[in-house]
């Protein structure tokens, strides 16, 4: 494994343990040359998978490209980021095990919204937003209206309890 740091490819594995759900293998590294440590994580691969865009461009697949569009949506909402890593490795492997080593970007995108749109309502319409390029309000509440209305939790959670309490607003 090259180093980040040097590029010395001569780096040693420290530590080796599974991930929490033991999808991958997550090795803790050192580089002799300039002492850098560094984290790495080893999955199983099924197949090299090819996205072909709607340009008609072929891209190989990239894992980490989609965890990225997946956190954006993400960001700030109150979702546990091993949900969000099992989000990502079972649509990996969705896509793996459907038999074919070419996907449209459209399946690839769909599939994310359907995940974000079990996981978290907001981070679904985030994507959706960028995905389907919503050009007017009316596109956000054509999607709103798709969504399955949710029964409301009578008890806060602990980010709004803690955000109250820190604001002040708790007397």
């Amino acid at each position: 494994m090259r180093c980040p740091y040097c590029g010395s490819l001569d780096t040693q594995v420290k530590d080796s343990r599974p991930t929490e759900d033991s999808a991958a293998i997550r090795r803790r590294r050192i580089c002799p040359d300039c002492g850098g440590r560094f984290t790495t994580f080893e999955r199983v691969q099924l197949r090299e998978l090819t996205v072909l865009k709607r340009s008609g461009r072929r891209v190989p697949f990239d894992r980490d490209k989609l965890a990225r569009s997946i956190e954006v949506a993400l960001r700030k909402r109150p979702v546990d980021p091993e949900r969000v890593e099992r989000l990502v490795s079972g649509l990996v492997r969705r896509l793996e095990s459907m038999g074919e080593s070419e996907i449209n970007s459209e399946m690839i995108g769909e599939r994310v919204m359907e995940s974000l749109k079990q996981l978290d309502d907001v981070a679904y319409v985030r994507f959706a937003s960028v995905y389907r390029n919503f050009r007017e309000a009316k596109d956000f509440e054509t999607l709103l209206g798709e969504l399955e209305p949710r029964p409301v939790d009578t008890e806060p959670d602990e980010e709004t309890v803690r955000r109250v309490r820190d604001a002040g607003l708790d007397d």
